[in-house]
């Protein structure tokens, strides 16, 4: 099994979701410092609202940028005996539905198509 295949996949997306944040990111700013958003009155909070949310999209693209770092550094293990960091775990229920999970770092929730497969990304701190 290739996981450092699956690895660049969730690098790869972990970019696009970057440049989705970052355009939004840039919009909120715009928002927020446009001359059409300059409040006329004390009730007037459009302008207070966008900064708000370019804050938020700010925190989030460090936050991508934090998750892309993580899995350019991440040292892939195989052959695993245990489900630990960069383990690929199978689950097969009673009705033979299969799930599989790549035990990741960051970026939980996170679904990527790995060899025709759907892969979640699943974390330690996953409750």
């Amino acid at each position: 099994m290739n996981k450092s295949e699956l690895q660049q996949i969730i690098i790869h997306q972990l970019e696009q979701t970057r440049l989705v944040t970052l355009s939004a990111a840039q919009r909120a700013i715009d928002a927020a410092t446009d001359e059409e958003t300059v409040p006329e009155h004390k009730y007037d909070t459009l302008a207070l609202e966008a900064s708000y949310l370019a804050h938020g999209q700010a925190m989030r693209l460090k936050e991508c940028e934090e998750d892309i770092r993580v899995y350019r550094e991440l040292v892939l293990r195989e052959d695993l005996e245990q489900v630990q960091l960069t383990a690929f775990v199978k689950v097969v229920n009673e009705d033979d539905n299969e799930k599989q999970f790549f035990i990741g770092p960051r970026a939980g929730g996170l679904v990527v198509t790995w060899q025709g497969r759907e892969v979640s990304v699943l974390t330690p701190q996953a409750p």
